[in-house]
């Protein structure tokens, strides 16, 4: 069995010459067309990339500030100092009440720190505390009524001393 001579006739070579050249140049047009968008998406992937860093980082700024924003807030939400101002009909000096109010700040302390809402659901247990403790100064003693009790970052507390009954 043999192989027919095709390759010896022209026709055959120049097609066989052609099938290869068509064939090198459908590869380089491969070549170019898949370099081409190998390239475009390249652009593409690193614009992409430094899109999602710019929004991390725009994500973290946030993020940052709005921590710093929720701890000023709570920093505004808990009772930082108590005022108490007290006024009277006797005469008293200065320092005595002074130390009457010092004495009441010592006693509701507790609500330092704590948040408004608390601090004003504790407000009952706020006024017996300070109602039902008599102070001496000069040898008599008094006894305060709460006259207004205002909760805000700066609990202030307005009261009228009375003698005591006792």
């Amino acid at each position: 069995m043999r192989i027919p001579p095709f390759y010896r006739l022209r026709a055959v070579q120049q097609f066989i010459a052609g099938m290869a050249l068509g064939g090198v140049i459908s590869w380089c047009i491969f070549l170019y067309i898949y370099g081409d968008w190998q390239e475009r998406y390249s652009k593409e992937l690193k614009l992409q990339e430094e899109t999602i860093k710019d929004l991390k980082n725009e994500k973290n700024i946030w993020q940052n500030d709005y921590r710093e924003l929720n701890k000023k807030n709570e920093e505004l939400l808990i009772v930082q100092d108590i005022k108490i101002k007290i006024s009277q009909k006797y005469q008293i000096d200065s320092f005595s009440i002074y130390e009457v109010e010092e004495a009441i700040k010592e006693d509701i302390n507790p609500l330092l720190k704590m948040d408004i809402d608390t601090a004003y659901k504790s407000s009952d247990w706020v006024k017996k505390v300070i109602e039902n403790r008599t102070h001496r100064i000069n040898d008599k003693r008094y006894q305060v009524k709460v006259k207004e009790i205002v909760f805000y970052t700066t609990l202030s507390i307005q009261l009228e001393m009375q003698l005591a009954n006792n």
